[in-house]
């Protein structure tokens, strides 16, 4: 990981990405733009019993959207969901027990949901950051399995979904760390060298985010972005980055914050007005390379990247 992209990236994050970087920003949002009734639009959105996903979910179910929450957790979705249908009065809130890193079960999710519901946005929200190499039942390692495979699995199997319905979106919550990472397609698992958690997770997030420029120039029919909820303080930052989380507590977003521009690219007019297939922050498509960092990669490694997970998922197609 280069030296400079990780200095360079942390003044920035110091600057935009904490608590201050977003009340800077929203100064200049549109209040309007979330404004609106979502009656009769269908939400799935991964990851949604805790943090980004959860505060996501609330807001959607407050403007009246259907919600499919897909987790992991029984227990701690049925617990999040009572607390969202409590807090928007909305009972139109649904769970979905699925493990995101066994494409089993991805596969099977999605196949039987599109028989069975209609999905106007896909909300790309759970995640992980495992900082011991750790492999999955299936042989993947679990950060790639949850963080790319998986989210690729769901994307593809539900976009035939998407486009029969008016006003398709699809919203990826990657992370500004995926700044720091030029894509690297020779050891998409991490087989070699010294295991880093946190360097496997950007990788992962500059992964989603070369996927969603790809399925927007493929699939026009639907709207793709991808974003960064800036430095927020979520029990998954509180437990997979406990040092990083004890030192910038003070400075760090709240759930909510984190998920505004979730919302607004998941909901808003104005959302859709932008092109598809750019990276947001704090309602701005913003650049997906810092300045003479050298994380470009060949248009030739894009297409292996795809063409590696397609391989992947077909493994496990039912």
């Amino acid at each position: 990981m280069s030296i400079y992209r990780n200095a360079v990236w942390f003044v920035k994050g110091l600057q935009e990405y904490t608590k201050s970087g977003y009340e800077a920003a929203a100064k200049h949002f549109a209040p309007a733009d979330l404004d609106v009734n979502l009656s009769g639009r269908s939400f799935v959105i991964t990851g949604a019993n805790s943090g980004i996903g959860k505060a996501t979910a609330r807001e959607i179910a407050k403007r009246g959207g259907t919600i499919h929450m897909v987790c992991r957790s029984k227990e701690r979705a049925e617990a999040a969901k009572d607390e969202i249908v409590e807090q928007s009065k909305n009972q139109n809130v649904h769970v979905h027990i699925v493990d995101m890193s066994s494409m089993r079960q991805v596969w099977e999710f999605a196949q039987n949901f599109s028989q069975n519901n209609t999905v106007h946005v896909l909300i790309n929200n759970a995640g992980c950051m495992v900082n011991q190499r750790e492999l999955t039942e299936e042989g993947f390692e679990k950060n790639f399995a949850t963080n790319a495979l998986g989210t690729y699995i769901l994307t593809k199997a539900l976009i035939p979904a998407l486009k029969k319905v008016e006003d398709p979106r699809v919203v990826t919550v990657s992370s500004g760390g995926m700044l720091t990472q030029k894509l690297n397609v020779d050891d998409l698992q991490f087989e070699k060298g010294t295991f880093d958690g946190t360097m496997a997770y950007a990788q992962n997030k500059r992964q989603q985010v070369t996927l969603t420029e790809r399925w927007a120039s493929q699939h026009k029919e639907i709207h793709f972005s991808s974003m960064h909820p800036g430095w927020a303080d979520t029990p998954a930052v509180q437990t997979s980055m406990p040092s990083f989380h004890a030192k910038m507590q003070s400075k760090l977003r709240t759930e909510a914050m984190g998920a505004d521009t979730v919302v607004w690219l998941a909901v808003s007019a104005a959302a859709i007005k932008q092109p598809s297939g750019l990276f947001f922050q704090d309602r701005k498509a913003v650049a997906t390379h810092l300045p003479l960092a050298s994380s470009r990669s060949t248009p030739q490694d894009e297409e292996k990247l795809v063409t590696m997970l397609e391989e992947f998922a077909l493994k496990f197609k039912p």
